[in-house]
C-alpha cells in the first residue's frame, strides 16, 4: 500500500549514524562500532535500518566479517533462551 505523499514530505531525513559520530574509517578491531550494526540474533543489519550509505554498508560488512574470522566478534549469538527451555532436540 503506497504512503500518503504530505506525510513522506513531512518526515526528517535520518542522519547516518556513522558521519554523525565522525567516523571515516571503520576497523575490524573495533568490536564496540561494529556490534551497533549487529542484530540481537548475529545478523548485519541492513542499510534501510541503520541510515548508512552503500559504500558504508561495504565496508561495515567486510569489518564485521573480519572481525569474526579474527573470533572478535561471534557468528551466532547462541541458542535463544525459549528455545532451549522447550526441551525439543533439533
Amino acid at each position: 500500500m503506497p504512503t500518503d505523499p504530505a506525510r513522506r514530505k513531512n518526515r526528517k531525513p535520518r542522519r547516518n549514524p556513522l558521519d554523525a559520530a565522525g567516523i571515516t574509517y571503520i576497523d575490524y578491531k573495533d568490536t564496540d562500532l561494529l556490534r551497533k550494526f549487529i542484530s540481537d540474533r548475529g545478523k548485519i543489519r541492513s542499510r534501510r535500518v541503520t541510515g548508512v550509505t552503500v559504500q558504508q554498508q561495504r565496508r561495515l560488512a567486510r569489518a564485521i566479517r573480519n572481525a569474526r574470522e579474527m573470533a572478535l566478534l561471534p557468528y551466532s549469538a547462541g541458542p535463544a533462551a525459549g528455545r532451549a527451555a522447550s526441551g525439543r532436540k533439533g
